[in-house]
């Protein structure tokens, strides 16, 4: 974490509730591949003025964090790290790139 490349800093930390997962796939290397989405409601102060604010995110996990996300159940609480990238090569859509997965507890 915290790590920089190129002298410019992409991490991303979100709270949500997980609302989708796909099934666990893995890449021609044999590594497992997982998507998922996230969605985040909360209270952010922006120009002095507190706001709602109300998302979700698509993301993807590999590895270790994909493993841990395939058994996950829908509607529970957790905590990303990752970092933001561009959904294929030519596209502007955004996806969150799982690097650290925390589950919640008490949900």
């Amino acid at each position: 974490m915290g790590e920089k490349n190129g002298g410019e800093e992409n991490r991303v930390v979100l709270r949500g509730k997980l609302i989708e997962l796909d099934i666990l796939r893995h890449t021609p290397g044999g590594i497992p591949i997982l998507k998922f989405r996230i969605e985040h409601e909360s209270s952010q102060t922006e120009g002095g003025t507190s706001r709602k604010v109300s998302c979700e995110v698509g993301g993807v996990a590999f590895d270790r964090e994909a493993k841990l996300l395939s058994s996950a159940q829908l509607g529970g609480a957790l905590t990303i790290t990752g970092f933001l990238d561009r959904k294929g090569r030519s596209r502007h859509q955004l996806v969150l790139h799982a690097t650290h997965i925390e589950f919640e507890t008490g949900n």
